[in-house]
This record gives C-alpha cells, sequence and structure tokens, in this order.
C-alpha cells in the first residue's frame, strides 16, 4: 500500500501546473481571510504548514515584514517551486518554502526558543497523518499566547460537484467507483461544522476560538469546473487514463455540468482561529 504522505504529494504534484488556476478564486481568499484572522504582527515568526503555493504564507510574509519569518512546509515539491516563484514575484525575502514532512518538522534555530508566534493550515488539517496527534505537535511548537488557525471545507461544500465528478470518471476508471470521496476518506468531517472545528480547536489546547464562515458560490463555469478537477486533490480521480480518456472526461463532465443544471459551486470554508494555552510550568 503507497504511504498516505507519499499520495498526496503525488497527487498535488501531478496537479501543480493547474493549482494556480485556483487561486485567484478559491485558495487565495481563504489564505488571506486565515492571515487576518491570525491577527499577525511586524516581525512574527510563521510557521505554514501544508502550504501549498503560499496561499496563506505569501499574505504571512507580507503581514510579518522583513523583520519576521515564515517558515511555508508542503510534501509536494512541484507545489513549493510555484511558491517560491510568486515569492520572487513580490520580492518578498522573508519566506521559506521547505520540502518536509510536518509530523516531524523541527523549528531551526532561528525560530525564538518561546516558540512560533503563529501557526496557519489552510486546506490541509484534515491531510495530515493522525490529524489530532499532529496538529496538537504542531500547537506545541508555538508560544503561550500565540495564535493558531486552519482552514476547512464547510460540510456540503463541493459536494454536489464532486460526486458528479467521480460519476463522470467511474466511466472511463472503473475503479474510482470504490474511491471514497475526501470527507470519507479523511477525517474533514469531525470538523467541518463551526461547531465541531470550534470544539476541536479547543481540544487541542487553545482558548479564544473564533469560526467564521467564509461564503464562495462560484459560477460553474466550464473553466472553472475542469480546473477544479486537474488543479486540486479531485485531479487523482484521472490516474492511469491517457489523453483521449482525460479529453472524455472533461467533455463528458461538462456536458453532465449542463444536463444537471448545476450553476453554482459551493466552495464556502470555515476559517477557525485561537490562542495557544500553556500550563504554568512546574517547580
Amino acid at each position: 500500500m503507497a504511504d498516505p504522505i507519499d499520495q498526496v504529494a503525488r497527487t498535488f504534484d501531478d496537479a501543480s501546473d493547474r493549482f494556480d488556476s485556483l487561486t485567484a478564486t478559491v485558495w487565495g481568499p481563504a489564505g488571506q481571510s486565515l492571515v487576518f484572522a491570525l491577527g499577525l504582527h511586524p516581525g512574527d515568526t510563521v510557521l505554514d504548514v501544508c502550504c501549498g503555493a503560499g496561499a496563506s504564507a505569501l499574505p504571512a510574509a507580507a503581514a510579518v515584514g522583513p523583520t519576521g519569518r515564515v517558515h511555508a512546509v508542503d510534501v509536494a515539491a512541484d507545489l513549493l517551486e510555484l511558491g517560491r516563484l510568486r515569492a520572487e514575484e513580490r520580492a518578498l525575502q522573508n519566506i521559506d518554502f521547505v520540502c518536509a514532512d510536518a509530523t516531524t518538522w523541527e523549528p531551526p534555530s532561528s525560530v525564538p526558543e518561546a516558540g512560533y508566534d503563529a501557526l496557519a493550515v489552510s486546506y490541509g488539517v484534515f491531510f495530515l497523518p493522525h490529524m489530532d496527534a499532529t496538529f496538537a505537535r504542531l500547537v506545541g511548537l508555538v508560544r503561550h499566547g500565540g495564535r493558531v488557525g486552519v482552514t476547512v471545507w464547510r460540510t456540503g461544500a463541493m459536494a454536489e460537484f464532486t460526486a458528479l465528478v467521480f460519476d463522470v470518471a467511474a466511466r472511463y476508471s472503473p475503479e474510482v467507483a470504490d474511491r471514497l470521496s475526501l470527507r470519507e476518506r479523511t477525517p474533514l468531517h469531525r470538523i467541518d461544522t463551526p461547531e465541531t472545528l470550534g470544539a476541536w480547536l479547543a481540544g487541542a489546547g487553545c482558548h479564544s476560538v473564533e469560526v467564521d464562515i467564509l461564503s464562495n458560490l462560484l459560477p460553474a463555469t466550464d473553466e472553472l469546473c475542469w480546473n477544479l478537477v486537474v488543479g486540486s486533490g479531485l485531479r487523482g480521480v484521472l490516474d492511469g487514463l491517457d489523453e483521449p480518456l482525460v479529453d472524455a472526461v472533461r467533455r463528458d463532465l461538462l456536458a453532465a455540468v449542463t444536463e444537471r443544471g448545476l450553476h453554482t459551486i459551493d466552495a464556502t470554508t470555515l476559517v477557525g482561529t485561537a490562542t495557544v494555552r500553556r500550563p504554568p510550568a512546574t517547580v
């Protein structure tokens, strides 16, 4: 059986050529909202896990300024390279894109002994192996009083479109029918409402929890629909298909979107933030 981390890395590396096409409509608004909600300050040191091409890491670098630092960590090397290019375009020199496993990440010596000032995880926390334990470990890298924040799909978001993608892809790749949706194959279902996400953040040793709903209802244009397939985790449904079959999936999917009257894709996202609480030191 393939390593889950390797599978995620391969899927998103395959999607890297179209991933950035979704930044303006999907990844970017959520990443910027997360950074605003974290309330970053000039000089802060930030850890951005599952950073992808930098949807939250790049605005975080802008927020903390030249006296701050952002460590942007992911396992998808191609997305990291895209993030480096975007940082260079913006002349941001205070961000490091690092190909590393977040489950074993250790802060470099440049991070203050007390820990990071903030942790950001945008659309990635549910991909982490052993989500609860891994997130708790990452929270442990943040100083007392520091901030943590995550973005996740709200329950029902992307569901109708994803089901349609699976239905169409299964015509050309029968094993697709046996694959589970993102909500079924990850712990996303445990944290995809404001109530459950808030309780989960509190259970990770945080207080002053806030969960905002980022409504994002996108017109289901042909371009957006196909970019969501080839530029996101849905890319995996095309595994093993040659170019003519991929073209057939595209044709049938766009026809099915029209036939079913799917005019809007629900990309509504939860933005959860909280403050880290450390127990008092014992003497």
